[in-house]
């Protein structure tokens, strides 16, 4: 028996072609997307847990604006990227209550 997925079969109407080679563009623009959005969470964890008040919470300025992009398009949830939002504040505002 072969291992992995089936291979696909092309579509035969036009318009499903069409659509195949969209799927492959939208694919590839929504994982960039996603990858962004997680890069811009991770640097703010890591300044967070490196004690730096000022790095975070620059860091914290570009992932919310971010994070608010892409949930608009519809990569993440608007509730996750409220969620996230939140917990991170609350992350950034103990690191400056810590340092004050």
């Amino acid at each position: 028996m072969a291992a992995g997925k089936p291979k696909k079969k092309n579509p035969r109407l036009a318009s499903g072609r069409k659509r195949a080679r969209q799927n492959v563009a939208l694919n590839a623009a929504n994982t960039s997307l996603r990858s962004k959005y997680r890069t811009s969470v991770k640097n703010v964890e890591k300044a967070v847990l490196a004690g730096d008040k000022t790095k975070a919470t620059a860091a914290f300025a570009i992932m919310q604006s971010v994070v608010d992009s892409i949930a608009d398009k519809g990569i993440f949830h608007k509730n996750k990227a409220a969620r996230d939002k939140a917990r991170l504040s609350v992350k950034v505002k103990a690191l400056a209550q810590a340092a004050a």
